[in-house]
């Protein structure tokens, strides 16, 4: 079920995807984690007041209370970057992995010269191929395999680092959070990346609630918006599942003003997808969602958020900024450039009360 046709908002947002710029020295650009996972600093964001304060991400545990459920994306990177040639030329091609179609068809950026419709490619490292069927909407291509390349990725793959980090990564594990289960994803929940064993079990030691949900995530989190407006920018697809369980849960703990904290900006799109009837109840899903959430957005579930410091005119920061407001976030992270902060996937965390 897509929710492009059940949205009830109209996100009829006066603002311009400029709006949504700001200037981030480079070294700001986090080039590797910080050890251990938790010792990040955090910006902890109060909405109704503007309010900032300046924390260790493990101080996290004075903002929870008993009851608190926190909502985990599971999702799991898959070494979705592969290398091939083309058949019968030999010339050289990159792919990446974005999203599983029907049958034994992927969705993937190709980095290659003249990869048209119908050419052969042949992975490196075996003798499977696939073909190109199709060029997609966002310049990507569908190909497909004569195999599942799943079977593949563990022993020809690499697990993708975002563009902005030019170093290697020495233990691909620090791209993976630690409750990272179900596999699928081409980027990390970094939001997730903060969290260590001893600090989530120290939050269930004060009654703190965990749920998972899953989202794959996918293309949207490597390209900016280029549209003048945001409401005309075209948001890729996500394949997301929330058990019949964790939404009982999440319904019981919202009928019982109990607070749902999302880790992470998937998390949140989850989440406002599975309760956009009526109700605002939340319902067991399986399946794509297209989503946008953007300035004007009427959120249903999330009353907080974890999450990290996003690239300018990306859809993430636009739906931080629908949650807190985006004067808020501006002055936010412009606090957080002045005290230099690290920023994106192995930066700094932020919770948004």
């Amino acid at each position: 079920m897509s929710t492009k046709e059940t949205q009830p908002t109209a996100n009829s947002s006066p603002l311009l995807t400029r709006d949504f710029d700001y200037h981030l020295p480079p070294e700001l650009i986090a080039q590797t984690p910080i050890e251990p996972r938790d010792a990040s600093r955090l910006l902890v964001l109060h909405r109704e007041s503007g309010m900032v304060e300046h924390r260790i991400f493990r101080d996290i545990l004075e903002y929870l209370r008993p009851g608190d459920l926190l909502v985990a994306n599971e999702t799991r990177v898959i070494p979705a970057r592969l290398w091939a040639r083309k058949v019968p030329t030999g010339g050289k091609v990159e792919l990446l992995l974005l999203a599983k179609r029907e049958g034994t068809s992927w969705e993937a950026l190709v980095k290659g010269r003249k990869v048209p419709v119908g050419q052969r490619l042949e992975l490196a490292g075996s003798r499977s191929q696939g073909v190109v069927e199709a060029v997609t909407e966002s310049g990507g291509r569908l190909i497909r395999f004569e195999i599942p390349v799943e079977g593949y990725l563990e022993q020809l793959g690499s697990v993708p680092l975002p563009p902005y980090i030019h170093q290697p990564l020495d233990n691909p594990e620090r791209y993976q959070t630690v409750y990272a289960r179900v596999k699928g994803s081409v980027a990390a929940p970094t939001a997730g990346l903060h969290f260590t064993p001893e600090l989530i079990a120290r939050t269930k030691e004060m009654g703190v609630e965990w749920a998972t949900v899953l989202l794959h995530i996918g293309l949207d989190t490597f390209r900016p918006v280029t549209e003048e407006r945001p409401e005309e920018h075209y948001i890729h697809s996500e394949y997301c599942r929330l058990s019949a369980e964790a939404a009982g849960r999440i319904n019981a703990a919202k009928a019982q003003g109990r607070r749902i904290i999302a880790v992470g900006t998937t998390s949140v799109r989850v989440l406002e997808s599975a309760a956009q009837g009526a109700s605002g109840e939340v319902r067991a899903w399986d399946g794509p969602t297209e989503l946008f959430i953007y300035p004007g957005f009427r959120f249903r579930v999330v009353e907080a958020m974890i999450t990290n410091f996003h690239l300018p005119r990306s859809t993430l920061l636009m739906l931080v900024s629908a949650f807190a407001g985006l004067e808020r976030i501006k002055a936010a992270y412009e606090e957080a450039i002045q005290r230099r902060y690290r920023f994106y996937s192995f930066g700094d965390g932020m919770l948004i009360l």
